[in-house]
């Protein structure tokens, strides 16, 4: 995009007031719909046309991205299974996010969970506003000093609870599809194999999984049958990788006690009606969906929704764009060494079109001076010689036409 156009950001939840100021001050048109869902966010996209739509928890259905000309979504938080990436990439519309920005604020929570669960801090307060006054009951806690802890997930929220387990004095356990016997060496814990074997070391579980096909239901009956009795079970990522009829037999069967920032069948908006049958025991505290909600994280989460605007206002380019092709079917690249004049690359393409060939990527090289060039093709299928030929007698100013092997 060019550095001084103007891009219009239509904001369809709540959003700091120090974003808002900044994206105004780079120049954005900003709309700000804080309440707009379902229906009423389609007529805002139709009616605003806004090329960035930026949301949080807001649903972006496919009939959102086709209601206007999008060409950027920014979910303004890490997870971004609320959008319908797949819908998005078919339209050609970036979908980004912010990933590491709410780590902190999610990994204290998980914490003040743990210690909710195990000083019953919560059955304490409702006690004392009761008028009653049970210490004999309350004083009975185990303590977390040398307690395990089991991480599932070590990325950047999972890696937050590291030193904050060491401040407690609890070693950890950990599995990550990511992680390995090196890495957690540097990371000073104790690397595991699978989810049942840290299920079976740790005292208490703690879940920072982001939410796609490989781990949706990830956490089962396996899973839960292989934890200590007893154990606690925390989980601020989301509910759907975790079985939730697995976790409430867990919680009967094996006394396991759990504390849940996220619940299968959430309110699709910030209040409303609702029930869940793992919080009719009493051994299952939960908060409403909190973990990123501090002044911090969405102050660092609004700057960085706006760096990413920024960037694509001022180069195109998008950062933490999560929906690029990480291998495109491209076999070869054509490179075309040139003269930096006009024309020359439309002659090549028009080659290329002619010979119906498939393009899916390409960039072009200047040089310093401004005289030369490099242009790199990525073709689906390698062009004959004869295309070749023509490719190079396309204009008098290519200087060097050939092919490199991608597969």
């Amino acid at each position: 995009m060019c550095h001084n156009a103007i891009v219009r950001v239509l904001i369809a939840d709540k959003f700091e007031q120090s974003g808002l100021d900044k994206l105004q001050a780079i120049g954005c048109e900003v709309v700000y719909r804080p309440a707009a869902k379902e229906d009423a966010l389609v007529r805002e996209v139709v009616q605003a046309r806004p090329d960035v739509l930026i949301v949080r928890s807001n649903k972006v259905t496919e009939a959102v991205l086709a209601a206007g000309a999008l060409k950027l979504v920014v979910r303004a938080g890490a997870g971004y299974n609320t959008i319908d990436v797949a819908a998005a990439s078919r339209r050609g519309i970036y979908v980004s996010n912010c990933p590491g920005k709410n780590s902190i604020a999610v990994a204290e929570l998980a914490f003040g969970l743990i210690l909710s669960l195990d000083r019953r801090i919560p059955d304490n307060v409702v006690s004392l506003r009761q008028g009653h006054w049970d210490k004999a009951e309350y004083s009975k806690s185990r303590g977390l000093f040398g307690r395990t802890l089991g991480l599932i997930g070590v990325g950047q929220i999972g890696r937050e609870m590291i030193p904050r387990a060491a401040a407690f004095g609890m070693p950890v356990v950990a599995w990550s599809r990511s992680l390995t016997p090196e890495a957690a060496d540097e990371l000073e814990i104790e690397y595991k194999a699978s989810p049942p074997e840290v299920a079976a070391a740790a005292d208490i579980v703690t879940v920072h999984l982001a939410l796609n096909g490989a781990t949706k239901g990830m956490l089962d009956g396996e899973f839960f049958s292989a934890m200590r009795k007893g154990a606690y079970f925390i989980n601020t990522s989301r509910a759907e990788v975790v079985d939730q009829e697995a976790l409430g037999r867990a919680v009967c069967d094996k006394a396991i006690r759990a504390g849940l920032d996220v619940f299968a069948g959430e309110p699709a908006g910030s209040a409303g009606e609702f029930q869940s049958a793992l919080l009719q025991d009493g051994a299952v505290y939960g908060t409403h969906h909190i973990g990123a909600s501090t002044d911090q994280a969405q102050d660092a989460i609004a700057a960085e929704s706006v760096r990413i605007v920024k960037v694509f206002k001022e180069t195109g380019k998008v950062p933490n764009v999560v929906n690029l092709a990480q291998a495109s079917p491209a076999t070869c690249a054509l490179m075309v060494r040139h003269l930096d004049r006009p024309g020359v690359l439309a002659g090549v393409l028009d080659v290329i079109s002619a010979a119906h060939i498939n393009v899916q990527e390409m960039e072009n090289i200047i040089f310093e001076g401004a005289e030369a060039a490099v242009a790199r093709i990525h073709l689906e299928t390698a062009p004959e010689d004869q295309v070749m030929d023509k490719v190079r007698s396309s204009s008098p100013h290519i200087l060097e036409a050939g092919l490199i092997r991608l597969q």
